[in-house]
């Protein structure tokens, strides 16, 4: 491809491009299994042709059939583009509206071969978090969004482009669904046949909202989480000497051993994407062999170094040998445990077993599922077992939000899993039910933006004026719960840069409340309009946050009035951030603990530096955050009903209904009881 502006020309079919053998260089997506009945094949195959006319059925008919057959999925990659795929600077993309230029932006970086974790495939992390369904759908979106006006929106139906139709400049101009099944039928192997299908998608979070900025967003959550939990569980806040030990160094958990490293203690992190991440710099030291592994931390144990060190190897065996080594010696050599392998998806790559290679792995899981799953929770029971006699022994482990706890209850693991409404809690908490929760609660979460010039002096002046805004909250005072947070985040703001935490487009994230993020978007507006940016912001963040997320088994995993299984907060955010002037919105079935486990809603919102613009912060901003501290509140959380009545009493308008508490447990008692 010559220019980036073939790219807005739509599907390359005059003339049809060559057929191209799958890239081995390069990492692929597992093998799926969708199990299809002869007339769902026939099926699957008729809707990918829908994409092109009949002349050409003949010859694309047979190799989509190959596809679907030996991967499991027709993913067209005869039409997978030949030029470089990163986040170009906005000014270099062409297209009728600004805004639109903007979302090809984040688009392009999502698929960025240093950002995605299965590019060829479409998959930016966990796994199998697709931006879209197939390159055809890549080619029709580019088109679209480069023809698009300000009053039209773009509708995703799953990552297929339902068209451009007729909105108004208010409208946001895109709105994304994804994998919005009916209930009943939204099950692991229902999905696999959908997607086979052509007909569904699972976005993860931030893949299929076009609003993943590479590992670093996990980055900071991690070192936040580490932090809080050292302040809570170690009674420490330096952790010079301590050993955290976790799994999985994918799209999102390879941010660990770089969390840890910031955190200041020592990170030991396990899985096979371990070379790309010590490339990376993410790692500082790599090993095969667990003897060398262990001999590292007693030494970094001993003079208090903070580094962090990448075992080859499954984290089962890890974990067993800890267990060896305090039986043997005596020495506890590990002070906090996690994990955060996909295991919203154990079956197709998420979560290997022990007993297996990591090659053996990937051909049983399609050859043999069955005799594979089997293995699979095997692994897990060893896997809580030896986590078992750690934390008897003084280690404190947290879940981090991939299911791990919830498979491995699946599994018959002694997690100490307890059904009933309320049955969102193991023998170890998520975290977010023991140390992130009553944040979110006060209102701080994950506030992410991009440069879109491309130009890493515009994010050096962003990392500027964010920290100068949190400092002269703090300067006006707030109180000590509150400043803490802001402590923590102006460290992270002032130590970005030298931690090289930018892989793909120009992107930064730190946590705030309500009143930060307002004031940093407004602050960045102004930046635009006064031209010391040389292009627009595009605000967004994690669906991980206060009010995006009804998570049972993580974001509202410390709601306990019954509805941790209901999902009006995450539709009622998608809706509510639409009419108050949000660029684009997305609402998605699953994200982080798997498909039919969670509803997410997020949002994108260009800053251009226009009077309108700043109007939208301020309308979009207060509901986003203020909808899931009210009923955090409603739930019972005192956190988030201080949190918000100071709200109320900053803004008049805004008029909350507060529960009634019930003072005496006894009234209950004897009510029942009569």
């Amino acid at each position: 491809m010559s220019s980036l502006k073939e790219i807005f020309e739509g599907l390359p079919i005059n003339p049809l491009p060559p057929r191209r053998p799958r890239d081995e260089n390069v990492p692929h997506a597992p093998t799926r299994t969708p199990e299809l009945s002869p007339s769902e094949e026939r099926l699957a195959l008729q809707n990918a042709l829908r994409y092109f006319p009949p002349c050409l059925h003949e010859t694309l008919a047979p190799e989509f059939v190959e596809e679907l057959r030996t991967f499991g999925h027709i993913y067209m990659y005869r039409f997978r583009p030949t030029f470089e795929i990163r986040a170009y600077p906005v000014q270099e993309i062409p297209s009728n509206c600004r805004d639109a230029a903007a979302i090809i932006h984040m688009i392009l970086n999502n698929l960025d071969p240093r950002v995605a974790q299965f590019p060829h495939e479409l998959v930016t992390y966990g796994g199998n978090g697709q931006v879209f369904a197939n390159w055809a759908q890549f080619w029709l979106v580019m088109k679209y969004l480069s023809e698009m006006t300000d009053d039209q929106t773009l509708v995703m139906y799953s990552g297929h482009p339902a068209g451009l139709f007729p909105s108004s400049p208010s409208a946001p101009r895109l709105i994304i669904t994804n994998g919005m099944v009916i209930p009943n039928y939204s099950s692991r192997p229902t999905y696999e046949k959908m997607f086979a299908l052509g007909v569904s998608m699972y976005g993860q979070m931030t893949a299929g909202s076009y609003c993943y900025i590479g590992p670093q967003g996990i980055v900071h959550g991690t070192t936040l989480t580490v932090l809080n939990a050292a302040r809570k569980h170690l009674d420490c806040t330096d952790l010079k000497g301590k050993v955290f030990v976790s799994s999985g160094l994918g799209g999102m958990s390879g941010a660990q051993p770089k969390a840890a490293t910031i955190a200041g203690c020592v990170g030991v992190v396990s899985k096979e994407a371990l070379d790309k991440r010590y490339r990376q710099g993410w790692v500082m030291f790599t090993t095969n062999s667990l003897d060398e592994c262990i001999s590292i931390i007693r030494k970094a144990r001993e003079q208090k170094l903070s580094m962090s060190i990448g075992y080859h190897g499954n984290i089962v065996d890890l974990w067993e040998r800890f267990v060896e080594e305090y039986e043997n010696t005596g020495d506890m050599l590990v002070d906090l445990g996690s994990d955060q392998t996909s295991c919203h998806n154990p079956f197709l790559g998420g979560y290997y077993p022990v007993q297996l290679s990591y090659d053996e792995s990937r051909v049983m899981m399609h050859e043999d599922p069955t005799r594979f799953k089997n293995l699979v929770q095997e692994s897990l029971q060893r896997h809580v077992a030896a986590i078992n006699k750690l934390t008897a022994r003084g280690m404190f482990f947290f879940d981090y939000g991939n299911a791990f706890l919830l498979e491995a209850s699946r599994a018959g693991a002694d997690v100490g899993w307890r059904e009933g409404i309320n049955g969102t809690k193991f023998r170890y908490p998520s975290y977010v039910q023991d140390i992130m929760g009553d944040i979110f609660s006060l209102g701080f979460g994950p506030f992410r933006w991009v440069c879109t010039s491309g130009d890493p002096r515009d994010l050096d002046i962003t990392d500027e004026i964010a920290s100068s805004i949190l400092e002269g909250i703090i300067q006006e005072g707030v109180v000590d719960s509150i400043k803490q947070q802001y402590e923590d985040n102006i460290r992270w703001i002032k130590g970005a840069k030298s931690n090289k935490l930018v892989v793909g487009s120009q992107a930064r994230i730190l946590y705030s409340d309500q009143k930060g993020r307002i004031l940093i978007a407004m602050a960045f507006n102004r930046a635009v309009a006064e031209k010391r940016l040389k292009g627009p912001v595009v605000i967004s963040r994690d669906h991980h946050d206060v009010s995006g997320t009804d998570s049972p088994f993580r974001e509202t995993s410390n709601i306990y009035d019954g509805s941790a299984f209901c999902a009006d907060m995450a539709v009622q955010n998608c809706i509510g951030d639409a009419c108050r002037g949000a660029t684009w919105v997305a609402i998605h079935n699953g994200g982080g603990v798997g498909w039919g486990e969670v509803i997410n809603g997020g949002f994108g919102l260009v800053l251009n530096g226009s009077e309108d613009a700043g109007e939208r912060v301020k309308r979009m901003l207060s509901w986003d955050v203020s909808n899931g501290v009210a009923r955090r509140c409603w739930a019972g959380n005192n956190k988030a009903e201080e949190t918000i009545c100071r709200t109320m009493d900053e803004n008049p308008k805004l008029k909350v209904t507060l529960p009634y508490h019930v003072d005496d447990d006894d009234v209950l008692d004897r009510a029942l009881r009569d």
